[in-house]
């Protein structure tokens, strides 16, 4: 059954696996959906202004900032952002190039990971 176009929109097929949010979530804040970075993040994930924005540009959304100590939108955010910016790969994102985009921006996958990569992959 093919859904109508307007459902087709909405449709979001989630890129990031329940096992890779749980271990972004352990080492961005530990679970913590009220955490607050240093740099100005929120959440569990730790979601960054510009995120927001440009998910909101992406999508067509109109999320805040504010909402991202809601777990299950900052998941939605997440998961929008990361789908958009895999897709530059050229290829199947991998956990560690999905990781490094949350990390470091839409050119993420491009880096060698480092410690951060360590961290997210020894949480899985």
């Amino acid at each position: 059954m093919r859904l109508p176009l307007s459902q087709r929109r909405c449709y979001h097929k989630r890129i990031m696996k329940a096992e890779l949010l749980a271990a972004l979530i352990a080492v961005e804040s530990g679970g913590n959906d009220h955490a607050r970075g240093r740099h100005g993040e929120l959440g569990a994930l730790q979601v960054r202004r510009c995120v927001v924005t440009d998910v909101n540009r992406i999508a067509g959304k109109s999320y805040r900032w504010s909402e991202m100590t809601n777990r299950v939108v900052a998941t939605k955010v997440a998961d929008i952002y990361l789908t958009h910016w895999a897709k530059r790969i050229g290829r199947p994102a991998t956990d560690r190039d999905l990781a490094l985009i949350w990390h470091h921006g839409p050119n993420g996958w491009k880096r060698s990971g480092g410690v951060y990569w360590k961290r997210v992959s020894a949480a899985k």
